[in-house]
């Protein structure tokens, strides 16, 4: 972990588009050439090695913060965060890594964000994950919602599932969006289901409990059918996991990055990657 959180840049308030085209890259800054330099070294050596993750969960923390510190509204924190996934997105496709979960909003937000932003920030998970289902070509990620959906409005549930299935075709990994999404309320619902399942099976109460598993709740969570993070990346300096995917991350590692989330760099990826790349795996061997 970086040793002291990066600060907002300020050339951060504009768009990439933009951004691009006020700094082609023949007008680099010496120090922008030096990152790109490490970052295809990092890379490069990510790729020799191997061992990469098959699935990284990422908490996309920091929002608010990085626009306080720059003397903006709320709103614009979060739209130059939804604008850093298509990056995110692009750095895990380039290096094959198959499945990604993004926490966007939690149980929690739904209930304590003030009125006024929560409405303002489901419209921009809205625009995103609409926007990422359009992006989505035959070989990119497909999105699938997790979470609660029923307690979120009729507009974002059903946007999200129209996303999902605009995107169904997609055969390039899986895209998680996680919304109203808490680790207990997922638990709890696989739990709940799976009990539902042995009700309709007529089983009595001591037959059904002698036949809960770990597997069989794994079978009824958000994400079941896809592996289990091997890699949970949290923005921001804050160093907890606050309920995000609770029962898969039994054997994940962590990487706790300083940067808000607005300012995660391609470099911050790589260097997460790294961290993981060199840590041993032992699953209690």
């Amino acid at each position: 972990m970086d040793a002291t959180r990066t600060r907002p840049r300020v050339a951060s308030r504009a768009s990439g588009s933009c951004q691009r085209e006020r700094e082609p890259s023949l007008s680099l800054r010496p120090t922008d050439l030096l990152y790109r330099l490490y970052e295809r070294r990092l890379a490069a050596d990510l790729r020799r090695r191997g061992g990469l993750p098959r699935h990284v969960g990422v908490i996309l923390d920091g929002n608010r913060r990085w626009a306080r510190e720059l003397g903006m509204g709320s709103s614009e924190g979060h739209r130059r965060g939804a604008a850093q996934i298509d990056h995110l997105l692009a750095w895990a496709r380039e290096l094959g890594i198959p499945v990604v979960t993004l926490w966007l909003l939690s149980t929690e937000n739904l209930l304590q964000r003030h009125p006024d932003e929560l409405a303002e920030l489901l419209e921009i998970i809205e625009a995103k994950v609409v926007q990422l289902a359009g992006d989505a070509t035959p070989d990119g990620y497909r999105v699938v919602p997790v979470g609660q959906l029923d307690a979120l409005p009729e507009r974002t549930r059903s946007t999200l599932l129209a996303a999902e299935a605009a995107s169904r075709a997609a055969t390039g990994g899986t895209l998680h969006v996680a919304v109203g999404y808490g680790g207990r309320e997922e638990i709890a619902a696989a739990v709940g289901r799976l009990l539902a399942e042995y009700r309709d099976k007529d089983l009595e109460l001591a037959e059904a409990a002698r036949l809960v598993t770990p597997d069989e709740i794994a079978r009824h969570l958000y994400t079941a059918g896809v592996p289990d993070p091997d890699l949970i990346i949290r923005t921001s300096g804050e160093v907890r996991l606050s309920g995000f995917l609770l029962w898969q991350s039994a054997h994940a590692e962590y990487y706790f990055a300083d940067t808000y989330w607005p300012d995660f760099r391609k470099v911050d990826f790589l260097r997460a990657l790294r961290s993981y790349a060199q840590r041993r795996r032992r699953f209690g061997r």
